[in-house]
């Protein structure tokens, strides 16, 4: 008996020492006490985590993009609605706006039931997990894909392109995804993608290494665009950032030094404006208290 005993007590140590290293069970989300989301992984599964501090930008606070707000807006807008609605793909310059667009319409549109759940790129094999866990809900959800560039035999590249427009099953109703990436294709394009491209009666082939390549892009159903700012455009987001602030007016030095800000960052974006406007609204603020 004794040997059974001690057979016993090993065995439930190794039971202990098994439930230590299992992942824990992570409660349901409460989708009313949160608006932002993260799709998390521990161990082999993954759940949805609530964000505490979701950025509180609006609409009015993204200067110089009006038509990439329009069109953006009322795709949502659709969606949220329940009337049919794309799954919208922003490309184009950093620091235009393309991921604040997106967090300004979520904190719009938060209150008629829209929820975003934020899904970094070596997740992305994990999204037909997470429509499974949401395509019952009666929100409305936002799968957001921030600063995507893949290579085209990634795994996420491969599983972003299936759940676009590919499975046997069907994407539910209540969700759509909404990516961001400086290239247009989401893929490194090269020269020698061109070299088998084929004009045949006066039309041009593209080459199979070229629809591979935007085979990603063309599932999307929006495609917006986003430009760098000229001067002027740039000036204006900076005398919007220095008034929330507290710098009703922009002097002629504070002019010259926000140019020369950008031309130290090589950049006329409304990332580089607010960072100017954020700097020195700080050293005015810690001349003044000094």
């Amino acid at each position: 008996m004794s040997d059974w005993n001690k057979f016993y007590q090993r065995a439930d140590k190794l039971l202990d020492l098994l439930e230590k290293l299992l992942p824990a069970a992570q409660p349901e989300p409460d989708w009313q006490a949160a608006i932002a989301f993260r799709w998390r992984r521990q161990g082999q599964s993954g759940y949805i985590q609530p964000v505490t501090q979701p950025h509180r930008i609006t609409l009015d606070a993204l200067c110089g993009i009006d038509e990439q707000k329009r069109r953006i807006d009322q795709n949502t807008q659709q969606f949220v609605q329940g009337f049919s609605a794309n799954n919208v793909l922003l490309t184009g310059a950093r620091g235009t706006g393309k991921s604040s667009l997106i967090k300004a319409l979520l904190n719009k549109y938060a209150q008629d039931g829209l929820r975003l759940i934020e899904v970094e790129k070596h997740h992305l094999v994990d999204l037909h997990d997470i429509v499974e866990k949401i395509y019952q809900r009666p929100e409305r959800f936002i799968l957001f894909c921030d600063d995507l560039s893949f290579e085209t035999d990634e795994a996420g590249y491969k599983a972003l392109k299936v759940v676009l427009d590919g499975s046997i099953a069907t994407v539910s109703d209540n969700v759509l995804i909404y990516a961001t990436s400086n290239r247009r294709h989401m893929v490194p394009e090269f020269m020698r993608d061109n070299l088998d491209t084929k004009h045949i009666g006066g039309e041009v082939h593209p080459s199979e290494a070229i629809e591979e390549k935007i085979s990603l892009s063309e599932r999307f159903g929006l495609w917006v665009s986003f430009y760098p700012f000229d001067q002027d455009q740039y000036l204006e987001i900076v005398r919007y950032w220095l008034a929330y602030f507290g710098i009703a007016e922009m002097s002629a030095l504070a002019r010259t030094e926000a140019l020369q800000w950008a031309i130290e960052r090589g950049s006329r974006s409304g990332r580089v404006a607010w960072q100017f406007a954020r700097d020195l609204a700080g050293r005015q603020q810690s001349s003044h208290s000094s």
